[in-house]
């Protein structure tokens, strides 16, 4: 793969992320209580970090593509849950179904492209973006699950 190619689905997944701050942000906005403002905010920081994450690959391309991928536990809750649509008076469980469809919605993305890609590379880069957004969905879902499900 050529380094602009790779450039190009970095900043694709860069940009995809900053919709994920901006998505974030407006939320704090339209909620009313502190605390959920709160937990906005950390997922906010959470996706900013995921471009730093970018970054890091685009700087180390070849130990990046090259390094196996781990296999990432699926919990497979947000299969089974119903997206929300955002609102001011979301719950907490309502934000957390919103940002695990959110990464389950990325994961499939970056999965459809790898699946596409005829590059072996562009195709290792793909599944190694839908390994991350793989990881986040999972950290979600255990939120979800030690946070809302056990307290049913």
């Amino acid at each position: 793969m050529d380094k602009d190619k790779f450039n190009e689905i970095i900043d694709f997944a860069v940009a995809r992320e900053k919709e994920a701050v901006k998505f974030y942000q407006d939320l704090q906005k339209m909620v009313t209580f502190k605390s959920r403002q709160k937990v906005l905010k950390g997922y906010e920081e959470i996706e900013k970090t995921h471009i730093v994450i970018l970054e890091d690959i685009r700087k180390n391309i070849k130990k990046n593509i090259e390094s196996p991928l781990p296999e990432i536990q699926d919990l497979v809750i947000s299969n089974y849950l119903v997206e929300t649509k955002p609102t001011d008076d979301m719950t907490y469980q309502d934000i957390l179904i919103t940002a695990m469809k959110r990464e389950e919605k990325a994961t499939q993305l970056y999965t459809k492209l790898a699946s596409e890609a005829a590059d072996g590379q562009v195709k290792k880069l793909f599944q190694k973006l839908a390994n991350e957004e793989s990881k986040h969905k999972l950290y979600f879902e255990k939120v979800y699950d030690e946070e809302v499900l056990t307290e049913n």
